[in-house]
């Protein structure tokens, strides 16, 4: 059963431990490096799960649910990371899937994502599951958006 966990001190290292391949790590940072950029954007209110499957963890989220200000954006996947070990067996679909239905009950119509383009990239991924391109973001990358409706 895949799920969110809360991130405790007790599971903290080894969600810490969870890597992408190394071709991906221009697109995403690493999980210590997500934990620290939530703290230096406090306005974000950043809220970080491991996803586990059953006591297994295979992946990192971290979303904006309600932010402080214009300079964020609400309603926000962060980040969302799936081990090397783990990927292409379906848990990027299911973490989206547990996001967007978090979304959903907390009566939100339209879920944010953003992600830099090149080769390996995770644009086609978000496009196949529904994100459409939305412009560009004022950091660089890619805007793109799923309606929840």
């Amino acid at each position: 059963m895949v799920a969110l966990r809360e991130i405790t001190e007790a599971n903290r290292a080894e969600i810490e431990a969870l890597r992408v391949l190394p071709r991906q790590e221009e697109f995403v940072n690493s999980v210590a490096e997500a934990f620290l950029e939530a703290e230096q954007e406090p306005g974000g209110r950043a809220i970080q799960w491991g996803l586990y499957d059953d006591d297994t963890p295979v992946g990192f989220v971290m979303i904006s649910d309600e932010v402080d200000g214009p300079d964020y954006v609400a309603h926000f996947l962060w980040k969302l990371l799936i081990d090397a070990r783990h990927q292409r067996q379906g848990y990027g679909t299911a973490a989206l899937d547990l996001v967007a239905a978090y979304f959903r009950a907390r009566g939100v119509d339209t879920m944010w994502t953003s992600a830099g383009e090149g080769e390996g990239g995770p644009i086609p991924f978000y496009e196949r599951y529904g994100f459409v391109r939305s412009g560009m973001a004022t950091w660089g990358e890619v805007m793109l958006r799923l309606d929840l409706r």
